[in-house]
Formats: structure tokens, C-alpha cells, sequence
């Protein structure tokens, strides 16, 4: 069987290279070179003997992502698509700022929670990103970026696991995954510039949090089981009442927060009532809140909320002594905004 190393940790690496007849450190060493831009072989591994070398060439592999489809937004966001090697499709998106690259990446392909103002919902679910699948989608873009000069010219500075799926739905995978992206010898991005969002798979918010110290959001978008059952249907088994006292019990370090995600839907969750029922319903909570203006999505019924609405919501969030933003998401005129990715870009 063969191994692609991009599938494993430090950790992993070390075992596989002593598996192989090795010392451990061989595994560190190998480590040092894989997310390096340009290294596609074994043989440029230069500190490794020859002989290992060829037995890695024969056993292992580097996976990559060449030649992503991309779609560029007029607001400077690209979106990139992915054929995986069996065939699926999969989407990131690189949001350009004055100061930093945020990379939007996936976690599945397609997604099984079936939120209903959702387009990747319509996919349905297929299958897990491996380990190698979520951190080559950096690495392509990072490549991307160096390649072409594109946006900013800054590097990927802050990661989102806020694509396609439910990142905690592949915790094994995920985990594994940001041990790589955190790591000084993988991709070396800094834990406390990586956010990790959930429609609220309780059982599994606290190993994230026991596990790693990136930063956790939460798909709430409802004050109350009805509403919330109606727009996700994950509230059916874990409802709101479940859910926050997850967020209560979070372990969380010390000046940080738990960002709550409430996208703003015309006439269904928007009304000062219920603005206030949010702030009594997280007063315990240690969070600061993103109201996310909504992207219409085709086939879709819902509406953002006017302007005006989601500003007396901020208010009435604000005098409750929340610190509140409102989002309005990058790249919807290329359906690359918060919930419009669903494996369309045209170069498929």
C-alpha cells in the first residue's frame, strides 16, 4: 500500500519512518521538507540517504493539487476548484485584505447537514476530505499566490474551516490536519489565526478544544428550537439548549472568545424580540457575535434582511454589551460567499 505523507502528522511521520527500518527522527526530517514550495519528490530530499530515498519513492507519495479552476470576484477574492483523484469536486476561496490572506477551506465533499438557506446542501453528502485533501487545498493556493502575484502579494495568514461540510463531522481527519497546518516544519501557521465553524456537533466541541487551540464558531442563526429545526436540521439532535451549554463548558483559554455566526434572514430571524432572547440566551458565554449579511443562493427561498433591520439587531446587541460586526461576505458575484459552494465553477 502506498502512503501519501501528506496524510500524516510529525507524529505519523515518525512512525511510518521507523516502521520502514528508520530512526524516528528520519520522519522529522522528511516532515521539513514536504510543505516546502517546489517539492513534488523524494529525490530532492537531499539529507536523506539514497537508499531511503528510493525505498520512499517505492512505498510513499507527495500528493498536490495542480491546476485548480479559478474564478477571480471583482472584489479580489478568487474561488478554486479541485478535482479530486476520484473524481469529486471540491472549493476554496482565497479573501484578499490590506494586511493578510484569509483561505476559506473544505472539510467534505458536500455536506450532510442539510441547512436549508445552504447551497452546498444541495450536493448531498459524499465523502470526508482526507488529511492531505484539506492542507494541499493550502497548499495549492499558497503556490497559487506565489506563481501568480495575485491580490496582495502577502502569504496566507489566516484559515478558515468554513467551506464545504461539516469540519467536525471529520474530527480524526481535521485534527490531523491542523497538527500539519500548525506545525513549524509543516505549513507553520499560527493555531490562534485558524477558526474551526460547526452547526453544532456537541459531542465533538470539546475534543477540539481539549485537542487545539484554534479558534471556534458557531452556526447558531435561531434563538429558538422551532425556528432553528426548521432552518437546521442538526437542532433535532442537538438543540440549542444542548448546544450552549457545550459552549459554556468549552475550554477555552483565557481572552478568548467563541465567535456566534448568525446569518440574517428576512422576516424569519431578524426581529428586535428576537435580538434580545440572543443576548439572555448568551449571556454566560465568553463570545462576540458576526451577523452575517445573507448571499441569495439559486432554488433558494430566503431573503437577506433589509439593511436597516440588521442594524437595530447590532443595536440591540451592542446595549446588551455584545461586541457585534456585521459580515458581508466576499465573492458572491462568483457564488464564493458564505454558503454558495457547491462544485459549479465553470472550468468542469
Amino acid at each position: 500500500m502506498v502512503v501519501d505523507c501528506k496524510d500524516l502528522d510529525q507524529k505519523g511521520l515518525e512512525s511510518f519512518a521507523e516502521s520502514m527500518g528508520q530512526p524516528s527522527f528520519r520522519g522529522k526530517q522528511i516532515m521539513s521538507w514536504l510543505y516546502r514550495p517546489g517539492i513534488t519528490d523524494f529525490s530532492q530530499m537531499t539529507n536523506l540517504a539514497k537508499s531511503f530515498r528510493a525505498v520512499l519513492t517505492e512505498h510513499a507519495c507527495i500528493s498536490r493539487f495542480d491546476n485548480p479552476v479559478t474564478e477571480i470576484s471583482g472584489d479580489g477574492s478568487v474561488k478554486f476548484g479541485f478535482r479530486l483523484a476520484d473524481g469529486c469536486i471540491i472549493e476554496s476561496v482565497n479573501i484578499p485584505e490590506p494586511d493578510r490572506n484569509t483561505l476559506c477551506i473544505s472539510s467534505q465533499v458536500g455536506c450532510a447537514m442539510d441547512c436549508r438557506f445552504c447551497q452546498t446542501a444541495t450536493m448531498g453528502f459524499r465523502r470526508n476530505l482526507t488529511p492531505s485533501e484539506m492542507v494541499n487545498q493550502v497548499c495549492a493556493v499558497r503556490d497559487y499566490l506565489l506563481a501568480t502575484g495575485a491580490g496582495n502579494t502577502l502569504p496566507i495568514s489566516n484559515l478558515v474551516f468554513m467551506g464545504m461540510g461539516e469540519p467536525l463531522n471529520n474530527l480524526d481527519n481535521l485534527l490531523t490536519a491542523i497538527s500539519i497546518l500548525t506545525d513549524q516544519k509543516g505549513l507553520d501557521l499560527a493555531s490562534r489565526r485558524i477558526t474551526v465553524s460547526t452547526c453544532g456537533i456537541v459531542p465533538h466541541m470539546r475534543t477540539l478544544g481539549e485537542r487545539t487551540n484554534v479558534n471556534l464558531a458557531i452556526s447558531l442563526h435561531a434563538v429558538d428550537n422551532e425556528t432553528r429545526d426548521r432552518l437546521m436540521p442538526v437542532n433535532r439532535r442537538y438543540p440549542i439548549e444542548s448546544l450552549l451549554q457545550a459552549c459554556r463548558d468549552y475550554p477555552i483559554q483565557k481572552r478568548k472568545r467563541i465567535m456566534i455566526e448568525y446569518v440574517m434572514l428576512d422576516s424569519i430571524n431578524d426581529s428586535d424580540d428576537q435580538a434580545r432572547r440572543l443576548a439572555s440566551l448568551l449571556r454566560p458565554i465568553p463570545c462576540k457575535i458576526n451577523l452575517l449579511v445573507y448571499n441569495e443562493c439559486d432554488g433558494l427561498v430566503y431573503r437577506p434582511s433589509p439593511h436597516h433591520r440588521i442594524l437595530a439587531f447590532q443595536e440591540i446587541l451592542r446595549n446588551a454589551h455584545y461586541s457585534v460586526f456585521i459580515r458581508s461576505s466576499r465573492g458572491s458575484d462568483i457564488a464564493a460567499a458564505c454558503g454558495q459552494l457547491a462544485g459549479k465553477l465553470s472550468g468542469f
